[in-house]
């Protein structure tokens, strides 16, 4: 007998919050954004970066304060 296999899933590209949803969602889990998020993510909207281009200048932003290994 043959076994059905599941039908392929859609390629999706994933959901990319804005500012206003990231903030709502933070909110109702207790989270603020400091001053600071809010000016970077205000400032990716004013340059109109990709998703792309705001993932990695998060990403390097957040690397620069992990501390250099031995």
């Amino acid at each position: 007998m043959k076994t059905k296999r599941a039908a392929p899933r859609p390629q999706t590209k994933g959901l990319t919050l804005g500012l206003d949803g990231f903030a709502w969602i933070s909110a109702v889990e207790g989270i603020k954004l400091s001053p600071e998020s809010l000016e970077m993510f205000a400032e990716f909207d004013r340059l109109g970066l990709s998703n792309e281009e705001r993932r990695k200048l998060i990403i390097e932003k957040h690397k620069a304060k992990l501390p250099k290994r031995a």
